[in-house]
């Protein structure tokens, strides 16, 4: 199959074609030409005002909740997802039933995504049945396919444990991902607090409740020097701890969700459920600091924190309802119709792209003739509005369907293979 993308702004530091508008010729899934005035009789042609071009996107961390908890996602639905979405590549988490602990349950993840556009790539547990309490086969994990390990949901709260685990991965040059959640501040929170929370009469949960866990992790990390990706980081403070011990030379990197970088806890005044997220939405200034973060590389990634809810978890008392959105498919559109104006559209990329690669030791995916196609298609300008009738993914706990948003995904190339939203 023939596609001939024309005028696309290419978003690749390592292309000679960084920043430049040309066509782009794929060949059943190679990319054949790069040039100006490609001339070919094309199956698709995509064109249009600011099409860009950048190597596949990568989702640092979702939750497709097979199996145990097929329910809310499968692994199909989740990748039909991550494909609309504009994501090549997604780190998929370990919180399902049973967990990913083990050589069987990483080889079934993979055979279950085997064949789809999408590539996956299991994250192990840290410790056994992420309870916190023993180490997981790691490095058996490992040998057999997950890429890093965490504990996702259940971030590790044992200060010995997760010493031993980063001396464990040491070995094998491993990576541990970390949710900056300290579960005794955060217990009996329900949102952020501070002024909003006071007012709505809701249970809060402190900023230190991300801090101290981060400045525990920077400390095991000083100690140890393995590597150490914090994940939804959420506060202004945080992310200023991250940048410092980053300064240091320390091998510590770090992502946000779309969420934290487009709402604030004011969302919360509704006392809608789709709110409710792990860690919670913060203040407007954290949330500049955040962008800030993106826009000077402190933040290296983005992870969506995809985690569909079927809608009895959400549609419950705010108390009682279960944390989290699937925002996998309108990830771009999220953070580019909030942050757009202020924030560097390389930087993001570069955080979607280039950099989930360099730390998880993913395939290179750059633009080059000859070259097997791995790519998102998209554009910043036009808009796109997630409907009802054609979300992906298995469940809706996303406060975002039927809104207008600045950006769009056209399609991805992967595998050989290209995928192009209708």
């Amino acid at each position: 199959m023939l596609v001939l993308i024309r005028g696309a702004k290419v978003l690749d530091p390592a292309s000679e074609f960084h920043g430049k508008a040309t066509d782009i010729l794929l060949e059943d899934g190679v990319i054949k030409t790069i040039k100006d005035g490609i001339k070919a009789k094309a199956d698709h042609v995509i064109e249009g005002d600011d099409i860009c071009v950048s190597p596949g996107w990568v989702d640092v961390l979702a939750d497709y909740r097979e199996p145990g908890y097929e329910h809310k996602e499968t692994i199909e639905t989740g990748l039909a997802a991550a494909a609309a979405g504009g994501f090549t590549r997604v780190l998929l988490g370990p919180n399902t039933n049973p967990v990913t602990g083990s050589k069987s349950t990483v080889q079934f993840l993979l055979q279950k995504a085997k064949g789809n556009i999408v590539s996956l790539h299991p994250l192990g547990v840290i410790s056994a049945n992420a309870e916190g309490k023993t180490l997981a086969e790691m490095l058996d994990m490992h040998s057999n396919g997950a890429v890093a390990f965490t504990d996702g949901w259940k971030p590790v709260q044992n200060a010995n444990l997760m010493l031993k685990s980063m001396e464990y991965v040491r070995a094998f040059d491993g990576v541990l991902i970390q949710l900056p959640v300290e579960e005794s501040l955060s217990a009996g929170g329900l949102m952020h607090e501070g002024p909003v929370s006071t007012k709505l009469g809701m249970a809060g949960i402190p900023t230190m409740a991300e801090t101290l866990m981060i400045h525990r992790d920077i400390e095991l990390l000083r100690y140890t020097g393995s590597k150490l990706h914090i994940s939804g980081v959420s506060t202004a403070d945080g992310l200023d701890m991250i940048r410092k011990a980053k300064a240091e030379g320390l091998n510590i990197t770090c992502s946000v969700t779309p969420y934290h970088l487009a709402l604030t806890d004011e969302s919360l005044n509704s006392y809608s459920s789709l709110y409710k997220v792990s860690p919670p939405l913060r203040t407007e200034a954290d949330r500049q600091a955040l962008i800030a973060g993106v826009n000077d590389g402190t933040v290296d990634c983005i992870a969506t924190h995809h985690r569909p809810q079927e809608w009895d978890a959400k549609e419950k008392e705010f108390e009682y309802a279960a944390d989290g959105m699937n925002l996998q498919e309108i990830a771009f559109q999220v953070i580019w119709n909030a942050a757009g104006k202020e924030m560097k559209l390389d930087k993001l990329v570069a955080a979607l792209s280039i950099n989930p690669r360099r730390i998880f030791g993913l395939p290179a995916a750059g633009l080059s003739e000859g070259r097997k196609a791995e790519l998102t298609i998209f554009s910043s300008d036009a808009t796109s509005t997630l409907q009802d009738d054609n979300i992906k993914s298995a469940s809706k706990n996303n406060p975002f369907i039927r809104k207008v948003l600045k950006g769009s995904i056209i399609g991805i190339a992967n595998s050989g293979s290209i995928h192009l939203n209708k």
